[in-house]
């Protein structure tokens, strides 16, 4: 860029990433149709590219301005924050909403518990609980996503990743499945995998970590269905006699509510690291910092809950 270029076309360029449009940035600015097009007639001549070219009745960005994206919102979000005076937090009046990314086990056991406690300190404010899907690994750097809880695999370099605490693998089963039945060794690793399985997983694997350390004991097991979530799984697990697989704290109020009975698996299946992670452009903000608080208070009650039992 230009050593004497106009810093407001950094905003300007924000906008019309953002909205895709002319007219979309224009109301965002409130600025006119016209004067948003000389606008960015100036920033492409700045650039040196289109950044926006027209496809079929709408417009698409070109690899370049996809380049700058993501680098020109956090440019524009740290000036508007020097600009910006800082005052204390008043939850009472605190209107926003903040979208969580996590599977279905931690929405419906850290989510629920965070939705209790966000509209008794602050009313004003709404959670979107989403199931993680497809091209979730850039959800909080696009800004899709406010915090991602669970089991972090592979975060974007500049993710800040907390661990909050850590759960692991029970096996679980319908009060009365002939699993449980008393016999000398117990639930054994031949026994549990001669019985029929069923799988959580939004990609229909029916193969996971549990198969590969069956396989190095010479043995498999029948995986019959796959479902997208845990709690479809334990759905299933309550009417059959198929065995399933969940975390020990976060489903224990699932399992209570079905019936369920849990069991140690006979393997040496790893933990699970529960992490809440975000991106650095939240590091410091008062809604978000106390949001983190929070989920950092649930999760530790988790940790505390049903140590050392199935």
């Amino acid at each position: 860029m230009q050593s004497k270029l106009d810093l407001n076309l950094l905003t300007a360029l924000d906008a019309l990433l953002a909205e895709g449009s002319v007219t979309g940035a224009a109301q965002r600015l409130h600025l006119s149709p016209p004067a948003m097009s000389r606008t960015l007639t100036r920033i492409r001549k700045a650039l040196g590219d289109p950044v926006l070219v027209r496809s079929g009745r709408g417009m698409v960005p070109t690899p370049r301005a996809l380049e700058l994206r993501e680098e020109v919102r956090e440019v524009v979000e740290r000036a508007t924050a020097v600009f910006t005076a800082d005052s204390p937090l008043e939850l009472a009046t605190l209107e926003r909403t903040f979208t969580l990314l996590a599977d279905d086990a931690l929405l419906s056991s850290i989510g629920m518990r965070l939705l209790e406690r966000v509209r008794e300190e602050a009313p004003g404010v709404a959670l979107r609980l989403v199931p993680e899907g497809p091209g979730d690994a850039t959800a909080l750097r696009e800004g899709r996503a406010d915090l991602e809880i669970g089991v972090v695999h592979g975060p974007a370099p500049e993710t800040r990743v907390e661990h909050v605490f850590t759960d692991d693998n029970v096996g679980v089963v319908r009060a009365g499945h002939p699993l449980l039945e008393v016999r000398d060794g117990g639930i054994t690793p031949e026994r549990y995998a001669a019985a029929a399985h069923i799988t959580a997983s939004r990609r229909g694997r029916l193969h996971g970590p549990i198969d590969d350390l069956l396989a190095e004991r010479g043995l498999r097991r029948r995986v019959v269905a796959s479902v997208p979530t845990f709690t479809a799984a334990m759905l299933v697990v309550a009417d059959t006699d198929l065995v399933g697989r969940t975390g020990r704290r976060l489903a224990a109020w699932q399992r209570k509510r079905l019936g369920l009975v849990a069991f140690e698996i006979p393997l040496d299946l790893p933990d699970l690291p529960i992490a809440q992670a975000w991106h650095p452009r939240d590091e410091k903000d008062p809604a978000h910092m106390w949001l983190r608080r929070r989920v950092r208070e649930i999760a530790a009650e988790f940790a505390g809950e049903g140590a050392g039992t199935a």
